[in-house]
């Protein structure tokens, strides 16, 4: 395959230092990881890293032959952009600086953003007005460091289609801002994903591959933790009109299998089957 393969950090044994975990990553065969940055306070932390361990993770990186190419920044769901509370909003804006920072110190060349103005709140105008805001801000830091700023397709119904990115995007209308679409997400929603991907795939710089259950009248659906072939996504098709539009940017396979019995053969089995969809879809 021509595109590179990626693995989600948190698909891999929690407790490995980076340079066992990228070694890990080459063993099984990816080419790249992508770091999670979620709220918990331990993956926050990471943003206030000094130079020193940045420095650290670099040479891990270069020692182990795997890079970090993408960062999933879901820190956003504690700290949203949209908050009611302005305290709350300037930490918001705190963490999307560290990470462009963080992004741009060690290699990292996308930051996916979780696209919720508000997440353990009640969304309403002004959190989405706050939310904008902010993402204005956001983009013009990521412009300013060079640092792609991908808006991903979201469990909730804020941003559930490329679509509504796209309503987003004509907002700012910056070469920094793309949409970073997860097939799982894009599906469940019952979205056309054929449509949605050619309606956005000039501005798709990589691709999250997860299965889902589809939200129905008596179904909320199911986000996460589904094994691939079990759940809604149609991934043949989904790779086959991306095979014919040229697209030729990374997957990355997102599991949750980190503090799983055995992650390692989880990860290898959710490998071989994705792959051998991406071989039937053209790859």
């Amino acid at each position: 395959m021509e595109n590179l393969i990626g693995i989600y950090e948190k698909a891999l044994p929690k407790n490995l230092d980076w340079f066992c975990r990228l070694k890990l990553a080459r063993e099984l065969g990816f080419d790249f990881v992508e770091i999670s940055i979620d709220e918990s306070d331990e993956r926050l932390e990471r943003l206030y890293w000094p130079k020193e361990q940045k420095i650290r993770l670099v040479q891990d990186i270069f020692a182990s032959g795997v890079p970090i190419m993408t960062m999933c920044f879901s820190g956003h769901r504690r700290y949203p952009l949209g908050s009611n509370s302005k305290q709350i909003r300037d930490k918001a804006m705190e963490l999307m600086h560290k990470a462009i920072l963080f992004a741009k110190d060690t290699g990292i060349r996308v930051i996916q953003m979780a696209g919720y103005d508000v997440y353990y709140e009640k969304s309403t105008p002004k959190t989405r007005r706050w939310f904008f805001e902010g993402l204005e801000r956001s983009i013009e830091l990521a412009e300013k460091y060079q640092v792609m700023l991908a808006m991903e397709v979201m469990d909730t119904p804020f941003i559930n289609s490329i679509t509504k990115y796209l309503e987003i995007e004509e907002m700012f209308n910056s070469p920094w801002f793309a949409v970073y679409p997860d097939l799982g997400n894009l599906s469940a929603w019952n979205n056309d994903v054929v449509k949605e991907i050619e309606k956005g795939f000039h501005k798709i710089v990589a691709v999250h591959v997860k299965d889902t259950l589809a939200v129905t009248d008596t179904c909320k659906g199911k986000f996460r933790d589904v094994p691939f072939g079990s759940g809604c996504v149609d991934f043949v098709t989904a790779f086959s009109i991306l095979k014919k539009l040229g697209y030729k940017g990374p997957f990355v396979i997102e599991m949750w299998s980190e503090k799983s019995q055995d992650p390692v053969a989880e990860v290898i089995s959710a490998k071989e089957w994705v792959i051998a969809r991406l071989k039937e879809g053209g790859f």
